[in-house]
């Protein structure tokens, strides 16, 4: 097995994962009705996810991936250039495969002035990194206590991605 940079790629895949924020009035939303490609009550917009912290936490002291090895990043939810929330997250390697490949469960909790609102799911990384990534939104409190739906990112760099945000309330 060739060996990569294991932490470097994996908080750039979890950066990519992380963060989105549900304003009240998102500039960039679409409603739907329906009618077309989003089912009626879906808002559908994009904000940028900034990476401020993260550390990799290597359970057996071995040079690759192992299962149980653990990333923590944390950063802020940028609207245009505002911040206009945090984000926090924790995932757990869960497979390794042969081919410099290992799949994350991760969980996140992002910290809005509305509420809370909980992502979870899956991916697979690659020497080539994560690609696209699509999660679930599970839940929240306050404004967002009904939320469902999903969220798909794409790292734009190694600190920062876009997410586009289906929120079903």
């Amino acid at each position: 097995m060739r060996h990569f940079n294991v932490k470097g790629l994996v908080l750039s895949a979890v950066t990519g994962f992380t963060a989105l924020i549900f304003c009240a009035q998102p500039a960039a939303a679409v409603t739907g009705s329906g009618g077309g490609d989003y089912p009626s009550g879906e808002e559908v917009f994009q904000l940028t996810a900034q990476q401020t912290q993260g550390t990799f936490v290597d359970v057996d002291g071995s040079s690759g991936p192992s299962l149980g090895d653990e990333f923590v990043v944390s950063g802020n939810l940028l609207r245009g250039s505002t911040t206009v929330g945090t984000y926090s997250e924790i995932c757990t390697l869960t497979r390794t495969a042969p081919a410099d490949e290992f799949d994350l469960q991760c969980a996140a909790d992002l910290a809005l002035p509305q509420g809370q609102l909980t992502l979870q799911g899956g991916f697979t990384v690659t020497s080539a990194g994560p690609g696209d990534i699509d999660l679930a939104i599970t839940g929240g409190t306050r404004r967002y206590r009904t939320a469902h739906g999903t969220v798909h990112g794409v790292a734009t760099s190694s600190t920062e991605t876009r997410l586009t945000v289906h929120l079903i309330r």
